[in-house]
């Protein structure tokens, strides 16, 4: 192999006993440290696997300065105790996080892949790096040598070298001699993650039925960026130990009937619910169409004529294979992770070749249906380009769609952009695409997110019209969708107080991996009062939490019910399937947890994000409040277009004789009535999880989970709320 070598370290990989291997590794890019590391005999217990192994070392190791290109950043990638299970669906999934570009607060996104499972096989829970190197390097962990190295990344030609598939597909080969196996795996990132504040890292894996490498996403918040910020190009582990009861549970029995249960769910129930394992996640497109859910043209619309151009037949038909089941591990029958072979690139740099995409996931088709585009080849081309530059389909998507808005509402013109941006272009949105992620022309407004391109559009329109700033920023932040910082995952919430609750509340921003309730709410109509929402919007949150710490995909809970679960008392919760899951947390760490064992080992982690939220600024009530369009029409346009839905839910909610005749009083009156349910709900959802009124945790909550550390304490000495309490209590 021809990198040079800057750091070697020979090291002998821990055996994993229980799910843990009770050791992390420690990079240090400044000085080029390698530093195995044993972790206290309690450490696991308290802070569970992926997320809280990455809670605890930010929280620890970074301070309210540390921004997402600071040196002292850490970058964690670490999976947990369920990961790496082939007899388990779901089980290779790992996290990563850091600081984001986007938000200025911990981030982490979850994906899968075989990188989680042979990185803990390589001996270790979790690769934590800090500092920045002078030079792109590849980071190597070989269990089969026993070396943990630290290389001069290799340059490639031009067009590899700014590709993270590309990249990554070469380099893998030239690490294990021109052979590709599944006991190597590595995570990547592109030209584009150097240059936006939301690149992704790819997740890249050899598939054996393919016969070739697959990827998967590290998506949400900028990870890659951070990533390439550092200074590395690749992280490659190989391990060829077998990866079946690899995790050497305690109950090995118990391991094997959780799994044989959960599969024989899936296997019977998957093909009469959502079939995604014959359909992908694409699957969705339908449902979101029918309900009201789809993102037109940046969430004004929830519906659209064309969109039966990109329902999840059409890529079965055209672009996916109906005889390779595709899991993102060993051993998931869900199997929903698609893919496409030798399709042909029409656009771009690459135009004229063909490759082979891994996708598309719902997201990304919303994404595309967000900038008003109903056309499934732009779709698979946006996905590919996406992963080769090494970009979030979401962050990029939603920010290309507030520009297009800025120009259908006159805040930005075609002399602005330097082309007309406008809804449904197809050329104009892959101009865009191509600009971003090589920071050239407009695209250098794009690649800073929605968040920073608000303010940026608000500067010139005021620079121009003379109008008052704190006056054009209000409206623009109608309908810029993101809150925190991070961009709307691809779900409309003006029907559903839920899942506004859960952008809204969600600690990374708005995303919907901690609490997508859109379907239970909206769609399935499981949370019917107030009070189930805001009870919801503490529970699935814990949940939710609990599959990012210990590496498992949450798709065969939430997207499968089990046939039991309408007998129960919450069906939504689909308790009979948690059930297996924790049969199999108790089998192979051996313990005896019950689920309520369970929801408080996540609250104690998702308090310990909060506090990192406040130590950032990005904690209180301020924080979670959500764009107007977010909550209803945010213009008479999208009244217009849902009337019928506004007028009955106008009647039903203040009654016939009290609502106007007038049509723009109408809608006025929608606003303030939705901006009031949901300050209604912030009170109730905060009084449930043990918050003052302004979304800080009280004292008590804290201690109750052992996290009133001095760091707590000067947290919440700063908002005034320690003295409070010993005033109290005297």
């Amino acid at each position: 192999m021809r990198m040079k070598i800057i750091k070697s370290l020979k090291y002998k990989p821990n055996p994993i006993n229980g799910g843990y291997t009770d050791q992390i590794l420690r990079i240090d890019l400044g000085p080029n440290t390698i530093s195995p590391f044993s972790l206290p005999p309690d450490f696991k217990d308290k802070y569970t696997g992926g997320r809280g192994y990455a809670l605890k070392l930010l929280w620890d190791g970074t301070s309210d300065h540390t921004r997402y290109d600071s040196s002292e950043n850490i970058l964690v990638m670490a999976s947990g105790p369920l990961g790496n299970e082939p007899r388990f669906p779901g089980s290779g999934k790992f996290i990563v996080g850091a600081i984001s570009p986007l938000t200025d607060t911990f981030i982490d996104s979850n994906v899968g892949g075989h990188f989680g499972p042979l990185l803990k096989l390589c001996g270790f829970d979790a690769l934590a790096v800090s500092g920045m190197s002078r030079k792109d390097v590849v980071l190597i962990i070989d269990a089969d040598k026993g070396l943990i190295r630290i290389a001069e990344a290799p340059v490639m030609d031009e067009k590899t070298d700014q590709g993270a598939l590309s990249y990554g597909d070469a380099l893998l080969k030239e690490f294990n001699n021109g052979e590709l196996n599944e006991n190597i795996a590595a995570v990547t990132n592109g030209i584009g993650a150097l240059n936006t504040r939301f690149g992704i890292i790819n997740s890249l894996f050899y598939d054996r039925r393919r016969k070739r490498i697959r990827s998967k996403q590290a998506g949400r918040g900028g990870t890659g960026t951070v990533m390439r910020h550092k200074g590395i190009r690749a992280v490659i582990v190989r391990c060829s130990e077998s990866k079946v009861g690899a995790n050497n549970p305690i109950d090995e029995k118990g391991v094997k009937q959780a799994g044989a249960s959960l599969k024989k769910v899936l296997s019977k129930a998957d093909p009469q619910q959502l079939r995604l394992s014959e359909w992908g996640t694409p699957v969705l497109v339908e449902y979101m169409d029918k309900y009201h859910i789809l993102p037109v043209k940046n969430y004004q619309y929830g519906q659209h004529p064309e969109a039966k151009a990109i329902f999840a037949d059409v890529f079965l038909k055209r672009y996916l294979s109906k005889k390779i089941p595709d899991g993102c591990y060993k051993g998931c029958n869900l199997a929903c992770a698609k893919g496409a072979e030798k399709v042909m690139l029409t656009h771009g740099p690459h135009s004229g070749t063909q490759v082979c995409i891994d996708g598309p996931e719902y997201e990304t088709a919303g994404a595309v249906a967000c900038m008003g585009i109903f056309d499934p080849h732009f779709i698979m081309e946006y996905n590919w380009y996406c992963d080769e530059y090494g970009l979030d389909t979401i962050s990029m998507g939603v920010t290309a769609s507030f520009l297009m808005e800025c120009v259908q509402r006159g805040y930005l013109s075609a002399e602005d952009i330097g082309y007309d941006l406008v809804w449904g272009n197809i050329e104009s949105a892959n101009r865009l695409l191509h600009e971003t992620a090589l920071v050239k022309g407009f695209g250098k407004i794009c690649a800073q997110g929605a968040h920073r391109a608000r303010a940026w559009v608000a500067q010139q329109y005021v620079a121009r019209t003379g109008m008052d700033l704190d006056e054009v920023m209000a409206e623009l932040g109608k309908f810029a969708m993101e809150v925190k910082g991070l961009e709307f995952s691809m779900y409309i919430t003006k029907e559903s107080l839920a899942q506004q609750g859960g952008y809204g509340f969600s600690l990374k921003g708005a995303q919907h991996d901690e609490a997508w309730l859109i379907f239970i709410d909206q769609v399935h109509k499981e949370l019917p009062s107030f009070e189930t929402k805001a009870q919801a919007l503490k529970w699935f949150p814990l949940i939710r939490t609990w599959f990012n710490a210990v590496g498992l995909c949450k798709l065969p809970w939430i997207d499968v019910r089990h046939p039991e679960a309408a007998n129960t008392d919450n069906p939504a919760q689909n308790q009979p399937t948690l059930a297996y899951y924790v049969q199999y947390l108790n089998a192979t760490v051996g313990c005896n947890k019950s689920l309520q064992d369970i929801l408080d080992d996540s609250e104690r982690l998702h308090l310990l994000q909060k506090l990192i939220n406040l130590r950032h600024g990005k904690g209180t009530r301020h924080s979670d409040r959500i764009p107007l369009r977010a909550m209803g029409p945010a213009f008479f346009n999208e009244y217009e277009a849902r009337s019928d839905y506004y007028d009955k839910w106008l009647i039903d909610e203040i009654g016939e004789k009290e609502v106007p005749d007038d049509p723009e009083a109408k809608h006025l009156l929608i606003t303030k009535l939705r901006m009031d349910a949901y300050e209604r709900l912030c009170d109730a959802v905060y009084m449930h999880k043990g918050y003052t009124p302004d979304g800080i945790p009280l004292p008590e909550t804290l201690e109750k989970f052992d996290l009133l550390d001095d760091q707590a304490v000067d947290l919440l000495r700063a908002f005034g709320l320690i003295e409070r309490e010993r005033l109290l209590s005297n």
